[in-house]
């Protein structure tokens, strides 16, 4: 789910490649709260993946929000 995530930041919010580890905060990402809402939007229509920004904005990394895809998608 990390590499999705992955590849979702990078063309869609064009975040750059070497920033996105599953140890990147938010800030190391440079995901504000625009960028995150736009994530949440991405993952829902793409993905049929369901988190809410406030949500993503709680997830301490970007492996948390892998991780947080991934309990989201199993459920489906």
């Amino acid at each position: 789910m990390f590499e999705t995530l992955k590849d979702i930041l990078v063309t869609k919010l064009k975040v750059t490649p070497e920033q996105i580890t599953p140890d990147a905060t938010h800030e190391d990402a440079e995901l504000d709260s625009l960028a995150v809402v736009e994530l949440s939007l991405v993952l829902e229509k793409e993905l049929d993946i369901a988190i809410s920004d406030d949500e993503l904005l709680k997830a301490p990394t970007i492996g948390a929000i892998a991780e947080l895809m991934q309990e989201r998608s199993a459920k489906v």
